[in-house]
């Protein structure tokens, strides 16, 4: 699940980025509003969390723009605003959910979890391929009736590839997507974890499901 913060006080920004990324979300920061409605415009995410008192651009008017321009993308409003009109103005606005800060780190990630299972069930809770399927709410995979353990990365990568299926997916791609970072020739961190996810997912199978796009990436496929 890749998940935006627009946030632009860094300590705050960090905090919840660190957070995130530990309970195994993939997060990109964005320091005003003009940089996060810039993201959203040319990027796909999960979940946005959102400050209100932004500079450049306030919370309240990137959410109206996104909305407009039909980005149904949950988000979660985050402010130190806690009078009722302010929290009206933030649901009117298109958001979908609201916590006044200072909040616990604990609340935060519920929140997270009931908007992004929200979102999944609005988008259909499972994910099916061939005999392959994946319940995004509960992070549950299945080959057949068998139920593989994936790591949280691995997970992530695994969904990348369901939601895109029979599609040639790039290291670099792969890469912004699940690790949040401009691929490197020199690394082969995406490589070997294609290689953990194929032991997992088919190795015990007679019918191969990832494949190797020679010099470009992956492609989740039958046969």
């Amino acid at each position: 699940m890749k998940i935006l913060v627009v946030e632009d006080e860094k300590k705050v920004a960090s905090f919840i980025k660190r957070g995130l990324e530990e309970e195994g979300y993939t997060v990109e920061l964005a320091q005003d509003g003009e940089e996060g409605l810039k993201m959203i415009e040319g990027g796909s995410y999960d979940l946005i969390l959102m400050d209100l008192m932004l500079p450049k651009m306030d919370g309240l008017q990137v959410i109206r723009q996104m909305r407009a321009q039909s980005v149904r993308t949950p988000v979660l409003c985050l402010t130190a605003k806690d009078k009722a009109d302010d929290i009206v103005s933030g649901l009117d606005s298109g958001s979908d959910d609201y916590l006044t800060k200072p909040f616990a780190f604990i609340e935060l990630l519920a929140r997270v979890r009931a908007l992004i299972r929200r979102g999944s069930s609005e988008r259909g809770a499972e994910l099916t391929f061939a005999d392959l399927r994946i319940d995004p709410v509960s992070h549950k995979v299945w080959r057949a009736q068998t139920e593989i353990d994936l790591t949280s990365k691995e997970y992530a990568l695994l969904e990348y590839m369901m939601q895109h299926p029979n599609e040639t997916l790039t290291r670099s791609m792969i890469a912004e997507h699940v690790w949040d970072y401009t691929f490197d020739s020199f690394t082969n961190i995406i490589d070997v974890y294609v290689n953990y996810l194929r032991k997992k997912v088919d190795r015990d199978f007679e019918k191969k499901l990832i494949h190797t796009v020679r010099g470009i990436g992956y492609v989740l496929k039958e046969g």
